[in-house]
């Protein structure tokens, strides 16, 4: 292996790593803040920080008139409704458990392919959804079928799960004119945007008034620095060497580290009904990645690539 690949094998393990930590790091914001506080001051402190690196960097790729409308759709579902189904989701449930649900967003990318893009659904897909969906089951349901997770916070979840797949649609068209840093520095500004008159109505008055630890401002800092501005970076490249399906099998690894980093940090209890879930999760978001590779390399080889 060369240095340059180990460099980004590194680079996707880091990224996988800092959005694994930060279902803690924002477990940590919300004793003192509330989640569209959280989500104002991470969006605008990541922006601030894009703006700066592609300053250095003297990247300026400007934004075609045409496709202001586009970028404010897709910034409403991603970060806007995606943080807000997340963040407040995360308010009712645990760290854990947040983090396995939002990662089964790649179990339902064939699904939406299916629907609008009328792309192939294989036998593989189908039983990955289904292994996948049964370990989320297994997470919330007790032995007798009963909820134990909370319904408002399941449901927030699941709408930042559906945000993001609409997000996958029109990013699908945006990734064809734009770069991905140029994407996220845009998303991340106007979801900072969106976000600035719900934290002038419901958290201004209280904002002035908290006086948070140390410890909160540095989980906001690393909120902003390494989940929604480094961990991107580093993602991106992956994607652009890796491709993105080797690159997604990285990003399945996210509910473990949560888990881990939650029973270390958080203090939040791992039982075998969990440990089992994640493991079933995992399992079926493997299975339809590995479709998903075998995928690609038969068309390339049909291409003669």
């Amino acid at each position: 292996m060369t240095k340059s690949r180990a460099r980004i094998y590194l680079m996707t393990v880091g990224a996988v790593v800092f959005w694994g930590i930060s279902y803690v790091w924002m477990k940590n914001v919300y004793e003192y803040y509330e989640p569209i506080t959280t989500m104002f001051l991470r969006l605008s402190l990541s922006s601030f920080m894009l703006y700066f690196i592609l300053k250095v960097m003297r990247w300026n790729e400007k934004i075609a008139r045409k496709d202001y409308r586009d970028f404010l759709i897709l910034s409403f579902f991603s970060p806007f409704l995606f943080f807000i189904g997340e963040s407040f989701g995360l308010k009712y449930v645990s760290a854990t458990l947040a983090s396995v649900i939002v990662a089964t967003i790649p179990v339902f990318t064939p699904w939406l392919g299916l629907i609008i893009f009328r792309e192939r659904f294989s036998v593989l897909n189908f039983l990955g959804f289904f292994i996948s969906f049964t370990g989320v089951c297994i997470m919330v349901l007790d032995g007798e079928f009963r909820l134990t997770a909370s319904p408002p916070g399941l449901g927030f979840l699941f709408l930042a799960v559906i945000s993001a797949l609409i997000n996958i649609v029109i990013l699908k068209k945006m990734t064809m004119k734009y770069s991905s840093l140029t994407i996220i520095k845009v998303q991340n500004t106007l979801g900072a945007i969106m976000f600035l008159p719900l934290f002038l109505i419901f958290d201004l008055k209280d904002f002035l008034l908290i006086r948070p630890s140390t410890g909160t401002y540095i989980s906001l800092f690393n909120l902003a620095f390494f989940a929604s501005t480094l961990a991107f970076i580093f993602f991106t490249s992956a994607v652009r060497v890796l491709g993105i399906g080797k690159t997604s099998i990285f990003a399945n690894m996210i509910p473990i580290v949560t888990a881990v980093t939650a029973f270390i940090i958080l203090k939040e209890n791992i039982d075998l009904s969990k440990i089992i879930g994640i493991v079933i999760v995992i399992t079926g978001l493997l299975l339809t990645q590995i479709k998903r590779q075998k995928d690609v390399k038969k068309k390339k080889k049909e291409l003669g690539v």
